[in-house]
């Protein structure tokens, strides 16, 4: 899909994220209109007014991805205002305890909704309109979790939005449209807060968005560092049994999932 062309228009879902926020940005920087959905918070207004700044137009619509209404009102006001949908980048997401054992009911809930469930709604709200135009691309984000099952209720979130990318693909293919999935390591945020600032921006993986749109592949992972590190554990999963069964290796996995939930 050829990206900048004049008036096209992005649904970016979790744009006040670190991640959902670094996407608009590229998004604007190659021209493209962006309707930033999430629940609200001021990052949605300041990332209109830089839309503004540049000669390009932001919708912003607050809403609750949990709720396949507040999904519905996205899209829709969407076409009354720009009148297309071209990109839907699903950049929402929550964590959780790498241990089931020690996750609640309601992070379960909560982690299926948004990061797996919320996808599905909103490319199954788009792709009527994208179908019809007879053109799209669909960019989710997913999780090097979701490659090597090591984190919990989170990982069976990744794994599935894995699984849900590639089937959508092809069942939307013979109508241009392209579904893209990235796959991220850790990258700074206030997910991966433990780590301060050791770990590259979130700008890494807007600019793979930027290009899974421009070139459309089935799956990238950024940064590239982890790439082996996914080899050796597709090639071989009874290593990855040995080494993540361990329990210092557990304990050391949820040492800091304990120390927030103990503070909070």
């Amino acid at each position: 899909m050829q990206v900048g062309i004049p008036g096209q228009v992005a649904i970016v879902a979790g744009a006040s994220g670190s991640i959902g926020s670094a996407t608009v940005r590229a998004l604007y920087a190659v021209g493209i209109n962006v309707v930033l959905t999430a629940l609200y918070d001021e990052t949605l207004d300041t990332l209109a007014n830089e839309a503004k700044r540049v000669g390009l137009r932001a919708l912003v619509v607050p809403a609750n991805l949990r709720r396949r209404s507040d999904i519905d009102l996205v899209v829709a006001k969407t076409l009354v205002t720009f009148s297309r949908i071209d990109i839907l980048v699903n950049a929402a997401g929550i964590g959780a305890s790498p241990s089931l054992c020690e996750t609640t009911d309601g992070e379960l809930e909560a982690v299926i909704d948004i990061n797996l469930l919320g996808p599905a709604r909103l490319m199954q709200a788009v792709l009527p309109v994208m179908k019809a135009q007879r053109r799209g691309s669909i960019v989710n984000i997913g999780s090097i979790a979701g490659e090597a099952a090591v984190m919990g209720i989170y990982s069976a979130s990744k794994f599935g939005l894995r699984g849900l990318s590639d089937t959508v693909r092809r069942e939307v293919r013979s109508y241009n449209i392209d579904v893209s999935l990235i796959q991220p390591g850790f990258v700074r945020s206030p997910m991966n807060a433990a780590h301060g600032d050791r770990l590259p921006g979130p700008e890494i993986v807007a600019n793979a968005v930027i290009a899974a749109i421009s070139k459309p592949r089935r799956k990238h992972v950024v940064p590239s560092v982890y790439r082996l590190p996914l080899f050796v554990a597709g090639a071989f999963p009874g290593l990855i049994d040995v080494v993540f069964g361990n329990a210092r290796i557990q304990d050391r996995l949820n040492r800091d999932a304990r120390a927030e939930r103990a503070t909070s």
